[in-house]
């Protein structure tokens, strides 16, 4: 792929508003999980969770826009509008800039307590805007209407991976001509609540349906709830939260004289085809996914200085990922560092991999690569360097980030460092 600049970054966390709160948290070893509004006393189910503390949807959307958006679309527009602003856009073109967003839930907050409130007190207690509301696409379409724009509007809804197969999908856009600019990521918010504190009786289903079905943590130690690539790592905790970049044709970027914070120069997206909630357990498919973005990329293996797993804390996942790993530097003279962020920040679904993005993309400037929080006794089978305890230092080009997702969503990237 020719390379796409990254000129603008934002995020919402389970650590808090912006980027800089997310990364130094994370490089601090900070732990935002903690405990649900709805846990049970038994630990069973809803225990943990990691939501977006000290958010103001007032201090980003005001009017039509606030009454009529769910919560996941109000962290869009935020962690675009700091994209936007850090990336100097003052007036994007309007014909030329894609927006391209990726989601699990979208707004199904809103749905949830439409049905609550159907229930519990008929249709006339249904907010009227709910429609307009939970909606996958809205988020994409706020932030298009918010700077009036016309080009290329997609939401992908790629699980976990969703992401990485936005920002890549954004930067072929721009590769292949058909867009200058793009505003790109992923949200979830499809447990977040305002205030982070149940209310109204409301109990959102899907929050106990990953418990149900076996994918929540069972640890019942906050500081590890989630332990990535660990012996003994029991599940994910979710979290929900935005992270969103603009990308830009490096060419432009450099005459326009913006700072360029690293180049997406390689992507790739497979299917696993395997099972709803599983990978193949030889990591066969995650591997060929790595494979694929580095030859998009023209680089090999020995080139990479690390990699951003996905790493969410399953047994299952994680075991292939490690195996996909292993298969794919295998032979290499120097280890290879690698991390994860979901033991800081818990599982942000979609998200995820764009908050990895944030993470390697400081790795690169900045040459510090996170630890994993809350790992201290790493799954034998792992061939490569799982940085625990504290942060490393590293001096790369090259940096790989993984985002997998349920029903087989593979998707990979590698970013350089800004040239």
């Amino acid at each position: 792929m020719e390379a796409v600049a990254i000129t603008g970054r934002g995020a919402l966390s389970p650590l808090g508003v912006g980027v800089s709160r997310t990364v130094i948290g994370v490089l601090c070893n900070e732990i935002a999980i903690r405990p649900a509004p709805w846990r049970q006393g038994d630990g069973r189910a809803g225990l943990w969770w990691g939501t977006v503390p000290g958010f103001e949807p007032k201090e980003w959307v005001d009017g039509d826009v606030l009454r009529g958006t769910d919560l996941f679309a109000q962290f869009a527009v935020a962690a675009a509008q700091q994209a936007v602003d850090e990336a100097g856009l003052v007036k994007p073109d309007r014909r030329r800039t894609a927006v391209v967003h990726g989601t699990s839930m979208g707004g199904m907050a809103t749905l949830l307590r439409a049905q609550h409130a159907l229930d519990s007190a008929g249709p006339e207690a249904i907010d009227r805007k709910a429609i307009i509301k939970f909606w996958p696409n809205m988020a994409a379409a706020q932030i298009a209407m918010r700077w009036q724009l016309h080009g290329p509007l997609l939401t992908l809804a790629g699980a976990c991976a969703a992401s990485v197969d936005a920002i890549g999908t954004a930067a072929r856009l721009i590769a292949d001509g058909r867009a200058d600019t793009a505003i790109t990521g992923a949200t979830e918010g499809g447990f977040a609540v305002p205030d982070a504190e149940a209310d109204d009786g409301f109990v959102p289903a899907n929050f106990h349906s990953q418990a149900r079905y076996g994918l929540e943590t069972t640890e019942q130690d906050r500081l590890r709830a989630v332990l990535p690539f660990d012996r003994c790592r029991s599940g994910i905790a979710t979290g929900d939260g935005s992270a969103m970049v603009v990308l830009e044709n490096a060419a432009l970027a450099r005459a326009r004289g913006a700072t360029v914070f690293g180049e997406v120069v390689g992507y790739a997206s497979l299917s696993d085809g395997h099972h709803p909630s599983s990978p193949h357990p030889s990591g066969r498919w995650e591997a060929e996914t790595m494979r694929a973005a580095l030859d998009d990329a023209e680089i090999g293996p020995r080139d990479v200085g690390a990699v951003v797993a996905h790493a969410a804390g399953t047994q299952k996942g994680d075991a292939a990922e490690i195996r996909a790993i292993n298969q794919v530097f295998w032979g290499r003279c120097d280890p290879l560092p690698v991390t994860s962020v979901k033991g800081h920040l818990g599982h942000t679904g979609a998200a995820s991999g764009a908050m990895s993005l944030l993470m390697a993309l400081h790795a690169l400037t900045d040459g510090v690569l996170p630890n994993v929080a809350g790992t201290d006794d790493v799954d034998p089978e792992a061939d490569f360097e799982v940085v625990v305890g504290t942060p490393r230092a590293l001096d790369a080009e090259f940096v790989q980030v993984n985002a997998f997702g349920l029903g087989g969503q593979n998707a990979s990237m590698v970013i350089r460092r800004a040239r």
